[in-house]
């Protein structure tokens, strides 16, 4: 598949600049097809029947093993959740941290991963997003680090492997924009997050965590996938691995939505969005006061010249959909592999025109 070829998947390119999958990521066709193809098939038949249950079983562990090939872990690692924020609060509810305890976390994380922080119980030390500054945060009385892969407000990316192994420490980490958009190895890492509408263009309230040693941690938010059986009064044995941790019923036509999304996927993905990020990062230092460093994750933001909402509204105007970070004064952009030279040219139009 040519990038001409995947780029026509998405309709929504042919109306935007869509600059936004750090949000959102644009629907395939595809994809929306299987999704659609689904809910006909519930609306039809209904949901129910000999065959209804063993097959959206089998598409779950069909999913399952997609995501556990894209970050490089078995199968029996990863549990299927409706977004990062969910696998947050399974694995830190599933550590039962006291007041006691510590979690180093930094000052740039989104609230899907500071909320459960918060909720956990424990003490949250917040340190500035450098390695050594997470480390030189890290007492005796710490317990986890938990850390995005790439930040949500300038898009660095940050060693989390490399932590881990120097701290001791388990680390858990939110992959929301890191996930799809450049290479992860959820290997060296104890806990990882997928947010799938996002970098993997799927559908609404679907997600993953990757659990590296899944007996390790407790059940604490059992839903109905978590037990192989149960007692009358509710004991139950786990299922084995990772899907112990499954947070809910995920509707079959969403899964089947993910996975033609994945389908769709080049095999250049990784190094058309990384190329498309540098070009987009470097046009924009040519008249703005870009804060992302080269050769980072595929999000660049940039100083906003006035209300970052309202150039934000005038770019959508335009055609141009991308987003402000809220209370930084800052607008993000975020390239794809499906971005085109053509998407920034419109990107940097729409800011000129609007000086």
């Amino acid at each position: 598949m040519d990038f001409d070829q995947a780029r026509a998947q998405f309709p929504v390119l042919e109306r935007y600049a869509y600059l936004n999958a750090g949000t959102f990521g644009p629907l395939a066709r595809a994809t929306v097809a299987a999704m659609e193809e689904g809910q006909r098939r519930d609306l039809e038949q209904g949901r129910s029947g000999p065959d209804f249950f063993p097959q959206a079983m089998a598409l779950r562990d069909d999913l399952r093993a997609r995501i556990a090939a894209l970050v490089g872990v078995e199968a029996a690692q990863v549990a299927l959740t409706c977004s990062t924020t969910d696998g947050c609060n399974i694995v830190l509810a599933g550590l039962a941290l006291s007041p006691e305890d510590e979690v180093v976390t930094t000052e740039d994380e989104h609230f899907g991963l500071l909320g459960p922080l918060h909720a956990s119980g424990a003490r949250v030390v917040v340190a500035a997003a450098e390695p050594e500054s997470i480390l030189a945060a890290v007492t005796p009385r710490t317990k986890l680090l938990a850390l995005s892969q790439v930040l949500w407000t300038d898009g660095r990316v940050l060693p989390v492997a490399e932590l881990r192994e120097r701290s001791g420490l388990p680390v858990l980490v939110d992959g929301a924009q890191a996930v799809g958009a450049i290479p992860v190895a959820a290997a060296g890492v104890d806990f990882l997050t997928v947010s799938a509408q996002k970098w993997l263009c799927g559908p609404d309230t679907v997600g993953a965590l990757v659990v590296w040693e899944p007996e390790r941690l407790r059940v604490a938010q059992p839903s109905y996938f978590a037990q192989k059986s149960f007692e009358p009064d509710g004991r139950f044995e786990p299922r084995p691995g990772a899907a112990r941790f499954d947070s809910q019923w995920i509707s079959p036509a969403s899964v089947s939505g993910l996975i033609a999304a994945l389908d769709g996927r080049p095999g250049w993905a990784f190094e058309h969005a990384a190329e498309m990020s540098e070009l987009c990062r470097k046009t924009l230092a040519e008249r703005f006061e870009v804060v992302s460093a080269p050769c980072q994750g595929t999000l660049v933001s940039w100083r906003a010249e006035g209300d970052p909402t309202a150039t934000v509204k005038r770019l959508f105007e335009r055609g141009v959909v991308v987003r402000d970070i809220p209370g930084r004064n800052l607008i993000r952009a975020s390239c794809g592999w499906w971005t085109a030279e053509e998407d920034v040219e419109r990107l940097i139009a729409g800011l000129v025109d609007g000086d």
